[in-house]
């Protein structure tokens, strides 16, 4: 085993995507699927690394998308026996012929988007419905897919047995970074309750994502659930986790650019920034770092390198002073990192790596042509 403290690519910052930590993800998905026959689609929106793709193909079952663009990065490493699911609350009318091609599944977010592709004649994918069971269980909004006035399904409420015409699934998905399978028990149940009596006109059900796979101990309340509606009512039950896969396989890491007081606190600027992990910013999230010793006597407030005031990632404590050069490293930041980062002040993108059990390789080394060509005309 790594010990990742001493990871020293030859560029700054860096990405660095571990093998190992993606073995452990897919041997807790291969666990389930094994246990309970469920079918794992990789949510590509989560790191849609080709490579990491390609890695990942033989251990699912498909990818879940949410665009044209993620069906069409899908479509390039899929093998025939998988699928690409897609639900997405923006469709244009004009990609609607490509996704009817790519697309083995699609879940509709509403009824007009139904009727859009019904417009459009035969469909070639099989046809679902995303609901919205109106049970809500992120404390923050801005995480729950079923707050007042979601955009995302329709209402639980407002479907009848003729909503399930020409149907031949039902997607739900209700949290967000979940450690327990409360919820899902929860939502599955409501649907029963409601809509059981039209399941077994459905050939899937799925059950969405959210869930952090590997740190949940016990699995058999999943697994119980699973097979239920397995041997009940003859679904097939997809699930979705993106995060649960990629979000503890890649680490950031990164170079102190300068140090210096000020009014009485020590800032090191680092060649990183914010704009390489957003979600600092968006959520006001101090992230971990593996240097980071509470029992440290020196402090420092670690920021990025642009010119945005908020572009810090938080106080922290040291063993010894940080120094110019030295490394701070930033793990489990796999998830909706690299999707959203940008390249604010013209500052690059990390390097990204791979590491395997022998060696560190560089995998994509992005320059000054992938900047100029982003701000041509065009």
């Amino acid at each position: 085993m790594h010990n990742k403290a001493s990871i020293t690519p030859s560029t700054s910052p860096a990405l660095v995507i571990s093998q190992e930590a993606l073995h452990h993800s897919v041997n807790t998905l291969n666990y389930l699927r094994e246990k309970s026959g469920c079918r794992v689609l990789y949510s590509i929106k989560a790191f849609p690394f080709i490579p990491v793709l390609q890695w990942l193909k033989p251990h699912i079952d498909g990818f879940s998308v949410s665009s044209l663009f993620e069906a069409k990065i899908a479509s390039e490493v899929v093998v025939k026996q998988q699928g690409i699911h897609l639900t997405t609350p923006g469709i244009r009318p004009n990609e609607i012929a490509e996704l009817n091609q790519l697309c083995s599944h699609i879940s509709f977010n509403s009824v007009n988007q139904r009727q859009l592709f019904d417009r459009q004649g035969e469909q070639t994918f099989s046809a679902g419905l995303r609901i919205n069971p109106k049970l809500s269980f992120a404390a923050d909004q801005r995480f729950d897919p079923c707050r007042l006035h979601s955009k995302l399904g329709v209402s639980v409420d407002e479907i009848n047995r003729h909503s399930f015409n020409g149907l031949s699934g039902l997607h739900i998905h209700t949290v967000f970074s979940q450690s327990d399978y409360a919820p899902l028990l929860q939502t599955v149940d409501k649907l029963q309750r409601q809509l059981g009596e039209h399941f077994s006109r459905l050939a899937w059900l799925n059950l969405g994502g959210g869930y952090l796979f590997n740190t949940i101990e016990d699995h058999q309340l999943f697994i119980d659930l699973v097979l239920t509606l397995r041997h009940q009512y003859n679904l097939q039950v997809y699930i979705e986790p993106g995060k649960a896969v990629v979000g503890d396989a890649v680490d950031l890491l990164a170079t102190v650019l300068d140090c210096f007081d000020s009014d009485g606190k020590m800032v090191a600027v680092l060649d990183t920034s914010i704009n390489h992990n957003p979600e600092v910013f968006e959520y006001q999230r101090q992230p971990n770092i593996l240097q980071n010793d509470p029992q440290g006597k020196h402090k420092a407030i670690l920021v990025g390198s642009t010119c945005l005031a908020g572009d810090i990632f938080g106080e922290y404590r040291f063993k010894q002073a940080l120094k110019i050069g030295d490394k701070i490293h930033f793990p489990q930041v796999g998830a909706y990192t690299s999707v959203k980062a940008n390249r604010f002040n013209g500052y690059n993108f990390p390097d990204i790596y791979w590491l395997d059990s022998e060696n560190l390789q560089r995998l994509k080394q992005y320059g000054y042509d992938h900047y100029q060509e982003h701000w041509l005309a065009g």
